[in-house]
């Protein structure tokens, strides 16, 4: 028997969501030091609430990887176009 979409266990219920409520809008303000004390809770300045990225390669070692391979290709290509001309010339 199948489990019904809206008994979710926990883990499933704890993803990323673009919009927080109002109680986590005023955390995150109190975390930044932006919130005083006896402030009004509505009309409450936007709060960046950013993804986290998880597994993946690393930026820094996929752009070492990157280089290495686009460096070769740009010592071969003029090598290449230099070959080309001579054959021309010879024609």
């Amino acid at each position: 028997m199948s489990l019904d979409k809206s008994l979710k266990t926990k883990a499933t219920l704890e993803r990323h969501r673009n919009v927080l409520s109002r109680a986590e809008r005023i955390d995150k303000l109190k975390d930044a030091d932006r919130w005083e004390q006896g402030r009004s809770p509505f009309g409450l300045p936007k709060v960046a609430h950013r993804k986290a990225a998880i597994g993946g390669k690393d930026k820094k070692k996929a752009k070492a990887e990157g280089e290495g391979e686009g460096a070769e290709g740009a010592e071969a290509k003029p090598e290449a176009e230099k070959e080309k001309k001579e054959k021309k010339e010879k024609k």
